[in-house]
């Protein structure tokens, strides 16, 4: 599997990121603005967590909350797990299995260089998987 790093030379450069003190509706709205299901939450420079969704769905929809009272740093997922533009997709794919999490914030030193999701792991792997199919095949055929 290659590194996280040719993954994200393969998307848009933009990094979504939202602040801790926007209210969760707020941060709803930039989720749909931006057609994706989780931000970095990001305060001064630094990474401070992930709001995302299912963050809203566990945390204020199930528990009869109102989006426009709470603020997101409340209910953001605080416990970041990141991983480096070296890391490879499988142990991105073990990690998120293992923590049971969709995002992976991916960290150089103290600088946020981009998020892959679940997503981008299975495509990664089933472009793999193709290519090895067609290299299989190529090499039968002659």
């Amino acid at each position: 599997m290659k590194p996280v790093s040719q993954l994200l030379l393969k998307r848009d450069s933009s990094v979504f990121q939202v602040n801790p003190e926007l209210t969760v509706f707020e941060g709803l709205q930039e989720l749909a603005r931006h057609g994706v299901g989780a931000m970095l939450v990001m305060q001064d420079g630094k990474l401070v967590g992930i709001f995302s969704e299912r963050d809203y769905t566990r945390k204020i929809a199930l528990e009869g909350k109102n989006s426009h009272d709470v603020k997101i740093g409340d209910i953001m997922t605080s416990q970041i797990v990141s991983v480096t533009p070296a890391t490879g997709t499988r142990v991105c794919m073990t990690l998120m299995s293992q923590k049971r999490i969709r995002h992976l914030p991916v960290v150089h030193g103290d600088k946020v260089l981009g998020l892959i999701s679940i997503r981008d792991i299975m495509d990664d792997i089933i472009a793999d998987h193709e290519q090895t199919i067609a290299d299989l095949q190529s090499y039968i055929s002659g």
